[in-house]
């Protein structure tokens, strides 16, 4: 039996001072385990039957599934627990040690969004599983920020949790039911290298990207004439050209160039169909002069994601707020929580634009409204829920 969390400042004090960094670059790469063993400690001590479900090739990776109570419907509060990298020199305060000033929370995942998981305990404190008539499932996730394996770990063991779902991403309070989707794509041409004093003696790779570039400008301006969607503030698609680099001298025939884009699809597009469209177009443009294609996706690829606005658990979060569910740009879990049949809500009392940045907080004033909103939630969807409310 785990024992009973402490306080809430003591709580997210301990979960910001646990590193738990996740990278694409291995160096900087770390585990979460420290930090789900600490949460399903206090979740044991409040009555939750914990599970750390391992993370696929990644021995120091898990995911955390706390639940309390019996059912087949149930409410779902998830929050990642890793964090992005951090550039120490840009921090007024060590980024592992939370610190208040001017009414804010400072640390490393205060924001994005450790502290969720913290608030969520808070709100859950005190409940029993005897008075549950369905279960509320506290989710904390590995690797959100570098590729989703978490999540993704959930959807290939078809771990079905509940009904209905809230990710505690940073969004200012206000319900999001819908956000796009995230394709990361590197273009790499190889060509031949040569004296630059005659070019019949190389084939020029950056000539060719220069060519790949008008196209996939000319895709982008076809995407979005083609797919637009008013509820987002960014209603179209959008391409990025994020990253190019290519040759090493002036005098010489460049062999070599890649490219990075980004892509945001709106829901209701599909990324193998977007993935297919970029090599077909490719490799027409560049023809048959010599120069070599290699197309690498940077991550699998983030699907957007929908929940219907009607759901009950967009008007619940809707009437709790006072706010009209969004749509919104970034990328979440949401995708996955979706395939395994949940209706999803991001809201989290952190705001985005601190998300990533040295100095990341969390307004003190956000702390008792997110616990009241959590506790409303669980009493509406576990406490006293309503007929429809389960599977």
């Amino acid at each position: 039996m785990g024992k009973m969390p402490p306080d809430l400042r003591e709580m997210l004090t301990e979960l910001i001072a646990i590193p738990s960094v996740s990278s694409v670059d291995p160096a900087l790469d770390q585990g979460n385990r420290a930090v789900v063993e600490r949460l399903a400690e206090w979740l044991e001590g409040m009555g939750f039957a914990c599970e750390l479900q391992p993370v696929p090739d990644a021995p120091d990776k898990a995911n955390l599934i706390a639940t309390l109570g019996r059912g087949d419907g149930g409410l779902v509060l998830a929050g990642h627990t890793d964090t992005v990298p951090y550039d120490d020199t840009g921090w007024a305060s060590d980024p592992f040690t939370l610190s208040e000033r001017d009414g804010r929370l400072y640390g490393l995942g205060t924001s994005d969004m450790k502290s969720f998981l913290g608030l969520v305990l808070e709100a859950a404190r005190g409940l029993k599983a005897s008075d549950m008539k369905q279960p509320l499932v506290v989710l904390a996730t590995a690797d959100e920020e570098s590729g989703m394996t978490g999540a993704k770990a959930l959807v290939d063991a078809q771990r079905r949790i509940g009904r209905h779902a809230v990710i505690g991403e940073p969004t200012n309070l206000r319900p999001v039911y819908m956000h796009k989707g995230i394709l990361m794509e590197s273009i790499r041409i190889r060509g031949r290298s040569g004296h630059s004093s005659d070019p019949s003696l190389g084939c020029s790779a950056l000539e060719g990207m220069v060519r790949v570039l008008n196209d996939i400008v000319a895709w982008r301006q076809q995407l979005q004439s083609k797919n637009a969607d008013p509820r987002f503030s960014v209603p179209v698609p959008t391409l990025n050209l994020g990253h190019i680099h290519g040759g090493d001298n002036p005098n010489r025939i460049c062999a070599h160039c890649e490219l990075q884009i980004d892509i945001r699809p709106l829901p209701g597009m599909d990324l193998e169909e977007l993935r297919e469209t970029l090599r077909q177009r490719i490799g027409r443009v560049l023809g048959e002069e010599g120069l070599a294609l290699e197309l690498h996706s940077l991550f699998p690829g983030l699907p957007a994601m929908e929940t219907p606005a009607e759901a009950t658990i967009v008007r619940a979060a809707e009437a709790l707020t006072g706010s009209q569910a969004e749509a919104v740009a970034f990328g979440t879990e949401g995708p996955y929580l979706r395939d395994l049949g949940m209706d999803v809500v991001i809201l989290g009392p952190g705001d985005i634009a601190q998300a990533h940045q040295p100095d990341e907080f969390l307004a003190v004033n956000r702390l008792q409204p997110t616990v009241d909103m959590l506790r409303e939630l669980i009493h509406r969807f576990c406490l006293t829920p309503a007929v429809e409310d389960g599977a």
